[in-house]
């Protein structure tokens, strides 16, 4: 009679064990803190260190919550790299930041990449983000359904090639939202800047604008419609401050048989952008203005290439440091 080796015995019985042994359960909620480490669940009781640590321990549509103030980007490329839907949120624990300062690549350190899946929704609120000078892009969305910006401080990436506060160059339709935050000091070169829309494969990105700062970038807000075809960027801008940018306001660029960029601003102030406060440049390039104020820049607007800037008849483009330009056409009110 064959008896069964021992070894092999043991072995099939652990196995057996292992293959009924359910999965280690994700979170609905994560938690991060400044005294918390990667090696926990991310749990209330044992928060994590970092958000990509969170971030991997939480159910799609899930939430990450702050504890306590602290700096939450981790040492990897990208700090946080977000591939699901997820909401961040910090609604008083103090200054939550992602530092992404130092070269990576050819355009330095990405603080948060956002490369998710078909329907996701991705939620950032009451962060910081900060290039320290020498980060190359505070957000870079490239696929996802939508992504909302809340409360949220983007400043100082300035590496030496395009270095943008937020980059929202989908991949396919998507949607930025952004309300009540402030971009500032981000740009390296002159199409670097504060937020880029970009439309990246003709997918025909959307975003809105409401209550957001531009201050001290390059560019404060560029729409490219310039390297392919397709339905092309549309922007709305509504009730922000576009001020302090070294080249333009809001640069819209389009060039002959490629997508369009549009735009449409209201209740906005454009003021001491060293260039243009609002350039429409292409045949593309088409913004609406509506109950705004271009003052104190180097030039007010200025459409070439047969850009188009239609007003409402009811803004203030004056007191400009050089010509304060008119409008290519008008539209009435209802």
């Amino acid at each position: 009679m064959t008896r069964p080796i021992p070894l092999l015995t043991t072995l099939a019985t652990m196995l057996a064990l292992l293959s009924g042994m359910p999965a280690q359960a994700l979170n609905a909620k994560s938690w991060v803190a400044n005294a918390g480490s990667d090696g926990n669940d991310c749990s209330l009781a044992h928060p994590c260190a970092t958000f990509q640590r969170a971030h991997d321990q939480t159910n799609p549509g899930g939430e990450i919550g702050v504890l306590t103030p602290g700096d939450y980007g981790g040492s990897g490329s990208p700090r946080l790299n977000v591939a699901k839907s997820i909401t961040i949120t910090n609604d008083g624990a103090g200054e939550a930041s992602i530092l992404a300062d130092g070269a990576f690549g050819v355009g330095g350190q990405i603080g948060i990449n956002i490369n998710a899946g078909a329907g996701d929704v991705v939620s950032l609120r009451g962060l910081v983000i900060d290039g320290q000078g020498t980060g190359g892009a505070g957000i870079v969305f490239l696929r996802g359904s939508a992504l909302h910006v809340q409360n949220c401080i983007v400043r100082n990436f300035e590496a030496s090639r395009a270095a943008e506060g937020i980059r929202f160059a989908p991949f396919g339709d998507s949607r930025l939202f952004v309300s009540d935050t402030i971009v500032f000091n981000n740009g390296g070169e002159s199409f670097g800047g504060g937020i880029m829309i970009d439309n990246i494969d003709g997918g025909g990105p959307r975003a809105v604008l409401d209550r957001v700062h531009l201050e001290n970038n390059v560019n404060g807000l560029l729409i490219l419609g310039s390297l392919f075809g397709g339905l092309g960027a549309h922007v709305i801008v509504r009730d922000s401050v576009i001020s302090g940018n070294a080249a333009n306001g809001i640069l819209a660029l389009t060039v002959p048989d490629r997508a369009p960029a549009f735009a449409v601003v209201e209740r906005s102030s454009l003021v001491n952008n060293r260039q243009n406060g609002i350039l429409a440049d292409g045949p593309g390039a088409t913004l609406l203005l509506g109950d705004s104020t271009v003052a104190r820049n180097g030039t007010g607007i200025s459409t070439v290439n047969s850009g188009q800037l239609i007003s409402y008849r009811n803004n203030r483009i004056n007191n400009n440091i050089g010509p304060d330009g008119a409008p290519t056409s008008f539209l009435t009110l209802n």
